[in-house]
């Protein structure tokens, strides 16, 4: 399983670099308005994708299920369909209300609805590739789509400084910049899904794809909607602790891409109807690997952010709690996405949330923002069991 995983992990850690750090360190120079401008842009964007999840993870699994047993042209013909119905559905809004959402964020309402105009104008480009990638997963081939994400990123760093400073668009010239990145790319990517056996059959339901993908899309918006509650809490301790939690979410992100490319690989098996060994014990075993390596580099890695670490470390260090169970619950729920009891997978994780906040509010008045870090962990451990009892019905190893 690991030789699915390892691309898939390159992969998703090229795709957060392109979009979260190069255009941030190319309008650095522009100064503090413009960064803030990007962050809040790519932070709308990462949430108009989680909207759309559904469509490329049910892709996937449908795929994987019919390759080599069925014709795989009715489902790719449906993630088409789907692609146009979510493109239009998010990107339009989007951008009509691309004035409101910046002044919603704060910081410069005006270059920020110019990043979001370009950015959310650009999504059915980003969704489109997401639904290639899906197909060829779904045949069981991670590489390739490792290579698109690598041809993305090396053309952002060509293309951010072209448009930004050469041809003086500023912040609007970095939206730009990965739009273009990412239609190149998608140019490159599509030859990989045209195949003449799969012009065979009709159409799937469309409903069976989105029935499929969307639990993936519910845990997604959840977690970005949990994050920025805790955020808010957080807020309570000072600029010191939120920055700590930043920053140690930044550095925590490289370890926890780990148990996401650990899921994709155990997805894209089963749903194949190949063998996964033990997702439970890969999951728990790399989040205790993952928290082994963060506390090693925790110092000197928050120490390249910041001159103050010691919140961000300390983030760091409590999160050992977090990531062993946070580990096994991301790559068993690659198995149960896959087996068709997503949806259970997504009631354990709420049910985990439904716990780990108020735990956040009454923890944190009693132990401080460490209280904040407990609940995390206590909210993974609920999750993790709940699934458990889940993957026990599915005829997979722990």
């Amino acid at each position: 399983m690991f030789r699915l995983a390892l691309p898939i992990y390159v992969e998703l850690l090229t795709a957060v670099v392109a979009v979260g750090v190069i255009d941030l360190l190319w309008v650095a120079g522009l100064g503090e308005a413009a960064i803030a401008a990007v962050t809040v842009g790519t932070t709308v964007e990462y949430l108009a994708y989680g909207l759309f999840l559904a469509v490329p993870t049910g892709v996937t699994v449908l795929v994987g299920r019919r390759d080599g047993r069925a014709p795989l042209g009715p489902v790719i013909r449906t993630g088409w369909v789907l692609w146009a119905v979510f493109s239009a559905a998010v990107a339009v809004p989007g951008v009509l209300l691309r004035e409101p959402l910046a002044a919603l964020f704060g910081g410069s309402p005006e270059l920020t609805a110019g990043f979001l105009l370009v950015s959310l104008g650009g999504l059915p480009v980003y969704f489109a590739q997401t639904v290639v990638d899906g197909v060829l997963k779904g045949r069981g081939d991670t590489r390739r789509p490792m290579r698109h994400a690598i041809i993305c990123n090396v053309l952002v760093v060509v293309l951010d400084p072209v448009f930004i400073y050469g041809l003086g668009m500023g912040v609007r010239g970095a939206a730009v910049a990965t739009v273009a990145a990412r239609g190149i790319t998608l140019a490159v990517a599509l030859r990989s899904v045209l195949r003449p056996r799969d012009a065979d059959g009709g159409r799937a339901r469309g409903w069976e794809v989105v029935r499929t993908g969307l639990p993936m899309s519910g845990d997604f918006l959840a977690r970005a909607l949990v994050g920025m509650a805790l955020v808010e809490i957080v807020a309570g301790f000072g600029t010191a602790a939120v920055a700590g939690y930043g920053i140690g979410q930044k550095i925590m992100l490289a370890g926890v891409m780990v148990f996401y490319a650990l899921r994709q690989a155990a997805m894209i098996r089963t749903a194949r109807g190949e063998a996964v060994r033990s997702p439970l014990l890969l999951g728990l075993g790399s989040g205790a690997v993952v928290a082994v390596v963060l506390n090693v580099l925790a110092a000197p890695a928050a120490g390249l952010f910041t001159g103050d670490p010691a919140p961000a470390v300390a983030f760091l260090r409590w999160m050992t709690l977090y990531l062993v169970p946070f580990g096994g619950l991301i790559a068993v729920g690659g198995v149960l996405q896959a087996s068709g009891r997503g949806s259970r997978l997504l009631a354990a994780t709420l049910a985990g949330f439904a716990v780990q906040l108020p735990l956040a509010y009454g923890l944190s008045a009693w132990l401080g923002v460490t209280g904040v870090w407990l609940s995390m962990a206590a909210g993974a451990a609920i999750s993790l069991g709940l699934s458990l009892e889940r993957l026990s019905r599915v005829r997979v190893p722990c």
